[in-house]
């Protein structure tokens, strides 16, 4: 197509504004493709305020919901590179995953079936029970710089389970930090031919 996945996504954005652009049933959630589209530059925008840019790797553990999109597309339009983890892992298939792709942000669910995310996470990290507003500092994994935790069911939770953890939440609240004209400023910046997945 010659376009970036932001500017292909703007366009039908912008010429399909009212319709409905996702629909999750198990979420009771809908977006237009306007919704959607100030969702996701929202979290781009709270990557950007927690230090995150192009070239970064920021995984996620989780099913299928709206935020994995929107983290899809989040991090294509900043130009950093989203790491799909399995969401059947156990901790050590996870630390393989982390420590192989250098995750310096994941994004997880707190459980999924019978796997208890946070129990693992704590154990593979036992940092995130120590505050770390300023970032976690993670033996294991140098490169992790924050693990944020968030529930699709209740994504306006704000329960943390332990004090290393980041909400949702924290995470667009960032973006207040973040000047108008930014994101297309990195746009601009990006090729077709950028990396966006591992």
């Amino acid at each position: 197509l010659g376009a970036t996945i932001p500017e292909h996504f703007a366009a039908v954005a912008q010429r399909f504004a009212a319709r409905e652009a996702v629909v999750s049933l198990p979420q009771a959630r809908r977006l237009t493709y306007s919704g959607l589209s100030q969702a996701l530059d929202r979290l781009a925008c709270g990557l950007l305020g927690l230090g995150f840019g192009k070239g970064d790797r920021i995984g996620v553990w989780s099913t299928n919901n709206i935020e994995w999109l929107l983290l899809q597309m989040a991090t294509a339009r900043i130009g950093a590179i989203l790491v799909n983890i399995n969401p059947a892992y156990r901790a050590r298939e996870l630390a393989y995953a982390l420590q192989r792709s250098e995750v310096q942000c994941l994004f997880a669910i707190p459980s999924f079936r019978s796997s208890d995310y946070v129990a693992m996470l704590l154990e593979l990290m036992p940092e995130l029970d120590q505050d770390a507003e300023a970032g976690l500092e993670c033996a294991e994994f140098p490169q992790l710089r924050r693990v944020v935790l968030y529930d699709p069911a209740n994504p306006n939770d704000t329960a943390r389970p332990h004090a290393g953890f980041t909400l949702w939440q924290e995470v667009l609240a960032a973006a207040h930090g973040i000047l108008p004209g930014k994101l297309e400023e990195i746009g601009a910046a990006l090729d077709i031919d950028d990396p966006i997945n591992i």
